[in-house]
């Protein structure tokens, strides 16, 4: 009788550290969409939480910033080290879709979200929002969350809110069109091969 074959752990871990916050991070790619998020802002929270969910990731993350200051930093940094641990648990990139896309609606608002993990940063986010403030989070530093966490993860990224009315819809239906995207590229293809016609990502 043949032993099971042995199957990989895609899984990271990072810490940054610097004089604005300092984050720590883990990071599972086939999980169970278990979430643990302490970022200081609440809104932020409640995204990442959704994110993990419905990619089926396992997240811990816990930051400590600057938020006498505002709330950049801590949405910078914490972005950054979880497109680091994306882009490590990823290794070669090898038996990946690769591709992911999906749509996600929140009630009135629809959110399209477009993945390709092909190591050449790019995002291109249209979120659209009105509202200055979600909580406790400027909704100038969720677009740039999605653009830094595009660039550490070396992923092309294309997020469009097509319609909505309510800021806190869109924005949430973002985050789980990404989640779905994500979850779609990261899946294993049944191969050892890199997708791509360079042979490298």
């Amino acid at each position: 009788m043949s032993a099971d074959p042995v199957v990989a752990v895609r899984s990271a871990e990072v810490s940054r550290r610097t004089s604005e916050t300092a984050v720590t991070l883990a990071l599972t790619l086939d999980g169970e969409g278990r979430a643990e998020i302490a970022t200081g802002v609440g809104f932020l929270d409640h995204m990442l939480t959704s994110l993990t969910k419905h990619a089926r990731f396992d997240l811990t993350l816990k930051c400590e910033g600057d938020l006498e200051i505002d709330d950049h930093h801590t949405a910078e940094d914490c972005a950054l080290a979880l497109g680091q641990a994306l882009d490590r648990a990823l290794g070669e990139r090898r038996g990946i879709t690769r591709f992911g896309w999906a749509y996600a609606p929140l009630d009135e608002a629809l959110a399209r979200a477009v993945v390709d993990l092909s190591g050449r940063p790019c995002a291109v986010i249209e979120l659209g929002l009105v509202r200055e403030m979600l909580g406790d989070v400027a909704c100038e530093n969720l677009s740039h969350f999605l653009a830094s966490f595009a660039t550490s993860g070396r992923l092309a990224l294309h997020v469009d809110l097509l319609r909505g009315t309510n800021d806190h819809h869109r924005a949430e239906a973002a985050f789980k069109a990404l989640a779905l995207a994500l979850r779609q590229a990261v899946a294993a293809d049944g191969s050892d091969r890199v997708p791509s016609t360079k042979g490298v990502l």
